[in-house]
């Protein structure tokens, strides 16, 4: 998307509605909602032309809390509405926000079509490996071996990553965070905002009631160093304070761990990073622990144009081969029945 400008910078608190936030006391949604403030004052966005649109959920509640535009849709279908709404109005800033339950079940096929077709949308997806709205169901991020109420003796199936589904979808712009990192979280969704086309965030989020600490190996401080793999589009794929690295695997497709000695990372064979590499960004989107996990912008590559720019062109040069032509027109032209009897 492109920044709106909008008269004079407003405050990330300028952009809070009026209604009071009811999340349970320590949600992750509470930070996702201060950084997505945040990003909006960065972006000076014109809280006139700003929408969000939500499905069913936890994170759902986020078009109440914002003081702009908002829809509050059905379970799953908010990229489809969202894709809509832009297409109508395509001058909006569209953001669509759902948790890991709403996006990745019932909803996937509408994420996967959004992403796909490149519609100029920012989608937030708030995984926080449970579905919390509904009393701890196990959602299809949920770790093999979790009791929840759904799975009394453990998850069986293997999560989805998130990440990899927005890869293999075609996605042009995929990135992943952290509810608590404050600093960053507000920088990957600018940058979300500014590409062009469809851009997916997902946002690692705390359940504190059903789900607490699924994300502790990341937010520890104590393991922090070890587990996270922070990337940065130039710069060596480097953790653990820069003793270790990745590099291609020698003996398999892949990535693997290295120490880096006295003679530097480039004699390791540390990769670097190239957010236009689709297949690196494929590999990072799979780390799982024991390997870091990789966070920021996983891959960033935009097409000449979006899905609604080309539509909208190609409707233009319809009606400039044939001025008046109307919808009517061009469905009548196609064969017909006439229903008699």
């Amino acid at each position: 998307m492109s920044a709106i400008p909008a008269p004079g910078r407003l405050r990330p608190e300028d952009y809070a509605s009026d209604q009071e936030v009811r999340w349970c006391p320590g949600c992750g949604d509470y930070a996702v909602l201060k950084a997505v403030e945040k990003a909006l004052s960065e972006l000076r966005a014109d809280p006139d032309r700003t929408v969000f649109v939500s499905g069913i959920g936890c994170a759902a509640r986020f078009p109440h809390y914002l003081a702009t535009y908002g829809f509050h849709g059905i379970h799953g279908r908010a990229p489809a509405l969202a894709t809509g709404i832009k297409l109508a109005r395509p001058e909006l800033d569209v953001w669509v926000v759902g948790g890991d339950g709403d996006m990745l079940a019932i909803g996937t096929n509408h994420l996967v079509h959004a992403l796909r077709r490149d519609v100029d949308l920012v989608i937030l997806i708030l995984n926080n490996e449970i579905y919390g709205l509904t009393k701890g169901q196990a959602s299809p991020t949920t770790p093999v071996g979790t009791r929840t109420s759904s799975t009394p003796l453990g998850v069986v199936e293997r999560p989805l990553s998130a990440c990899s589904l927005a890869l293999s979808a075609g996605a042009r712009f995929v990135a992943r965070m952290i509810d608590i990192q404050q600093k960053l979280l507000p920088e990957i969704l600018v940058r979300a905002h500014d590409h062009p086309g469809a851009a997916m965030v997902e946002i690692l989020q705390n359940c504190v009631i059903y789900a607490d600490g699924a994300w502790s190996h990341l937010t520890d401080k104590a393991h922090a160093a070890e587990a996270r793999l922070l990337l940065r589009h130039g710069e060596p794929l480097l953790f653990a304070d820069g003793r270790r690295g990745l590099r291609a695997a020698r003996e398999r497709v892949g990535l693997e761990v290295v120490e880096v000695g006295s003679e530097g990372w480039r004699a390791a064979g540390v990769l670097v990073h190239d957010e236009r590499d689709r297949t690196l960004a494929t590999l990072l989107a799979a780390l799982e622990p024991p390997m870091p996990v990789a966070l920021g912008v996983l891959y960033a590559d935009p097409a000449s144009t979006s899905f609604e720019r080309a539509l909208r062109a190609q409707g233009e040069a319809a009606r400039a081969r044939e001025p008046g032509l109307d919808l009517a027109t061009v469905m009548r032209r196609a064969p017909t029945w006439t229903v008699t009897g």
